[in-house]
């Protein structure tokens, strides 16, 4: 699947034993079981161990036992059980990542938990994870806000406006005005089905598709949208595509004690 901003996605990842090699206050060290140490990685050294946090509400990652029960040397499983999150920066690298560790990543998707919003103020937010990265996660599309459209299509809106669509939070309007576009919408030019486009947007509004998009993310009715965030309550007239983060978020490479050896990676850096 190819995955873009905004989607809501159920994720999972089978409980696989390990091995505990480190304890302290905020993280548990284990062997991570997916991954592979990279012997052709260049200026990275990874040492074939992954810190989850112990205390963090935002982890992904859980094991069995519990992580304030484990001590090193102990055995444990850990895995993701079925949780929503949704997407709020996709990534795509190609030549796939110099992570220190084996499969290479050639996708990235930030995400945030169900009930989280985007917050453009955060220095950081979310946490990374990698579908093609090794682990076997499990991700299932639970709503897409303007599934009936592609990234690139051209659309005409009630009013006779023209709007160029680079995802759901991402609209350029042709005639420079900002604002949203007011259904329903006719495709000009791109990859959709005009048919599709018609039926989906012979109802409701754009409006109407961001609150169904909170529903399914977990978030309060009133919670702002990325769009909202950054420019207030109208979508940008042009522009390219709206980052939540100021920086990248720590991910896998990171080591726990923010040190640049990169001996124990963490899995991600909550905002």
């Amino acid at each position: 699947m190819a995955y873009r901003v905004g989607d809501v996605l159920r994720v999972s990842c089978p409980f696989t034993p390990t091995v505990v090699t480190g304890v302290d206050e905020a993280h548990v060290s284990v062997r991570w079981p997916w991954w592979e140490i990279d012997p052709d990685a260049e200026g990275v050294r990874w040492n074939g161990e992954v810190a989850l946090g112990r205390a963090d509400p935002g982890e992904l990652y859980m094991t069995d036992p519990p992580s304030l029960r484990l001590a090193p040397g102990d055995t444990c499983r850990v895995g993701i059980p079925a949780r929503i999150i949704h997407v709020i920066d996709v990534h795509e690298y190609d030549p796939p990542q110099d992570t220190g560790w084996l499969p290479r990543p050639s996708l990235s998707l930030l995400i945030l938990r169900a009930g989280e919003a985007p917050d453009a103020a955060a220095e950081f937010q979310g946490t990374s994870i990698e579908p093609s990265g090794g682990v076997p996660f499990t991700l299932d599309l639970v709503f897409r806000p303007y599934a009936f459209l592609d990234t690139g299509d051209d659309v005409a809106d009630a009013d006779g406006r023209a709007w160029h669509f680079d995802g759901p939070w991402t609209w350029a309007a042709y005639d420079g005005a900002g604002g949203v576009s007011a259904w329903p919408l006719a495709l000009l030019t791109g990859g959709a089905d005009p048919v599709a486009v018609a039926a989906a947007t012979a109802t409701g509004s754009h409006e109407a598709e961001v609150a169904r998009w909170r529903r399914a993310a977990g978030l309060q009715d009133d919670a702002p949208s990325p769009a909202e965030q950054a420019t207030g309550p109208e979508l940008p007239a042009a522009g390219p595509g709206i980052r939540i983060c100021r920086r990248p978020p720590r991910r896998g490479a990171q080591p726990a004690d923010g040190c640049r050896r990169a001996d124990v990676p963490m899995t991600g850096h909550r905002g």
